[in-house]
């Protein structure tokens, strides 16, 4: 009885399903859905997936995971607390590698590897810091933040500039730095983060970082960059190259087949270089290009440049000799760069030709090279009047699609100088040229004479002149040490993440055994040499490698938030001799990047002083072998 009486239930069960799907099905036919309404429904569910779907592998860059990936959160907030002093400790925390899509046009990649989440903790455990007592306690400083989150203190003191008598000659683009030091910390972007990893960085970056649309508007006919969702994208165009960079070097390669990029050519300075595309591009020809401009109406073009991986600083060819060697570079490039070569008597140009290595090039890129009209004829005769009395040749002069360029060559011997008809620029005295005479000096209104000897040729071809430049036992010494000592300790002793170090500084480069050393990793080192000390700067642009002067009691010609590693071997203890160095700690803070590095061999003295100011600005730091002093920045700011 049960049996037929769960049978008869199951029957009259079916039977009701049935009359459902029919009384359904007469809906369905009754009433057509509209197109535009299944769409809508469509939507919802698959947001709904995205929404609580983390770990999507077709669309992760619209999951939510990715969208906290690169927020702020994820750089190290560090709460300094004295070091374990126990050698068995585990292995530090790192910061990030922040593998994010690149751009292939509009399409993002999402096949690049997801990155962990950093946790609190210092750089390294364990180390030498039991036997250093009392130094790992934070110094008491009441800090005070900045106005501006791109404020550099010697190009932007209003005072001053509103107090110059002249704007004629660049004068207010130059340097200016506020006495005292401002000691207040710049503050981040809002939703600054981590940036993009080499190679991505060339080809986009967080709008949030560099958050300047200006360019777009004003350069968008000419591909300079452009706006894309959350991203800056840079296509490789320029005012002279619209249609690409790539095609135009090329252009140039062949125009003038002596040149050889990154073989003959190693070392190049682009004036006025936009967003750096040229040096950019020229960096997978294993060619080095220093590029420059000042920081003018072009809204954060260097900014740009550096966020982007590029080798750049700011500067401007005013009155003022460029931070630079004599005959450093292999080739200098302008193209449109808006700098009137032949005005304030020719000074702009001979700044160039004291610069330009003997026998080198300059590739300038202009409309008075291709244009006809009576006023860039006037500039065109002007420079051909200029370039000949300097005894410069034109070795090229062709067009390039709707545009056009020449190329001159700096003579590498004084014979033409000598056979001049008029000295008229006359040639340099010795004061004139002395060594390391580039930091505030007034520009030269005369023509140096060509060096003689090693100095005056053409280096190797790279990559040999990296290790045969010099024959002295100091300069051989300095590599081998350095060598040794990155190998051994840098690389795999300080705790440091180098798969996401790309910029680069050494605050006291001596002869570039550092950068060098570092050559074959993916990543580029500005050498800085004080001003103070021995002028190694034309050694270093002689092995193939960049660099500047600089006097590190004021602040450094570049954007906050510039550097991935900051480097300092016993520059401190001389320099806080006449520096502040609560003052020289403000500015490295400055130039590093949350998560970024600075790494200090110096005293125990030094290092007993720097500690405690770093850990106020919530660094996390440790000591490697009692020598090196590491020290890793958080996103804290007051």
């Amino acid at each position: 009885q049960n049996f037929l009486s769960g049978s008869q239930d199951r029957s009259e069960s079916l039977c009701c399903e049935e009359a459902e799907e029919r009384r359904t099905m007469n809906i369905f036919q009754s009433r057509k859905i509209s197109g535009p309404c299944v769409l809508s429904i469509l939507l919802v569910s698959v947001t709904i997936l995205l929404l609580t779907n983390d770990t999507i592998d077709l669309f992760p860059y619209l999951s939510l995971s990715y969208l906290r990936r690169s927020s702020l959160s994820d750089i190290p907030t560090f709460t300094p607390t004295p070091s374990p002093t126990n050698n068995s400790s585990p292995p530090p925390q790192e910061p990030p590698v922040n593998d994010h899509p690149i751009d292939q046009g509009s399409e993002l990649d999402s096949s690049l590897p997801r990155e962990s989440p950093v946790k609190d903790g210092p750089v390294d455990q364990g180390l030498e810091l039991d036997r250093l007592e009392g130094w790992n306690v934070s110094l008491e400083v009441d800090w005070k933040r900045c106005e501006s989150p791109d404020y550099m203190p010697c190009l932007d003191n209003t005072k001053a500039i509103k107090k110059l008598k002249s704007k004629r000659n660049m004068e207010h683009r130059e340097r200016h730095c506020p006495e005292p030091a401002p000691k207040c910390l710049v503050p981040l972007p809002k939703r600054y983060k981590v940036p993009l990893p080499w190679p991505q960085s060339r080809d986009m970056i967080w709008y949030d970082n560099v958050p300047h649309s200006k360019l777009v508007e004003y350069k968008k006919d000419q591909n300079w960059v452009r706006k894309s969702g959350p991203f800056f994208v840079f296509p490789g165009g320029g005012t002279q190259f619209k249609d690409g960079v790539i095609h135009y070097i090329n252009f140039i390669q062949k125009t003038l087949p002596v040149l050889e990029w990154g073989k003959k050519v190693r070392v190049v300075l682009d004036v006025g270089c936009g967003v750096a595309s040229f040096g950019g591009t020229l960096l997978d020809k294993n060619v080095i290009t220093m590029s420059f401009a000042p920081k003018d109406e072009h809204e954060a073009q260097i900014q740009f440049a550096l966020e982007r991986g590029i080798p750049a600083t700011l500067a401007v060819i005013g009155t003022q000799k460029l931070p630079f060697p004599d005959n450093a570079y292999d080739v200098i490039h302008c193209a449109r760069c808006r700098v009137h070569w032949h005005g304030y008597g020719g000074r702009p140009l001979l700044e160039l030709n004291r610069i330009l290595r003997p026998g080198g090039f300059f590739v300038w890129s202009a409309t008075p090279v291709y244009q006809h009209d009576e006023a860039h004829r006037n500039v065109w005769k002007t420079m051909e009047s200029l370039t000949t009395s300097m005894c410069w040749k034109v070795v090229a002069r062709t067009r390039f699609t709707k545009v056009g360029f020449v190329i001159y060559q700096k003579p590498d011997s004084d014979s033409c100088y000598e056979s001049r008809k008029s000295n008229d620029p006359p040639l340099c005295n010795e004061e004139e040229t002395k060594k390391n005479s580039s930091w505030y000096t007034p520009l030269l209104s005369c023509l140096p004479k060509v060096p003689v000897g090693p100095t005056g040729k053409w280096p190797s071809r790279w990559p040999e002149r990296l290790t045969e430049q010099s024959s002295e036992e100091s300069y051989r010494e300095d590599t081998r040490l350095w060598s040794g000592t990155v190998s051994e300790i840098y690389l795999n002793g300080l705790g440091i993440n180098w798969t996401r170090i790309h910029n680069v500084m050494n605050m006291n480069a001596g002869y570039g055994g550092f950068a060098a050393a570092l050559i074959n990793r993916p990543l580029w080192v500005m050498n800085v040499i004080p001003v103070q000390g021995e002028d190694t700067l034309s050694m270093i642009f002689d092995r193939g490698l960049i660099g500047i002067y600089h006097d590190w009691c004021e602040s450094f010609n570049t954007y906050p938030r510039s550097y991935d590693l900051l480097h300092s071997s016993f520059l401190l203890t001389n320099l806080s001799q006449r520096c502040d160095l609560l003052e020289m700690v403000v500015e490295i803070d400055r130039i590093v990047r949350p998560g970024g590095y600075l790494v200090v061999q110096d005293t125990v003295e030094m290092m007993k002083k720097l500690n405690p100011i770093l850990l106020s600005l919530r660094w996390s730091t440790n000591v490697y072998r009692g020598k090196f002093l590491v020290g890793l920045k958080s996103s804290w700011r007051p």
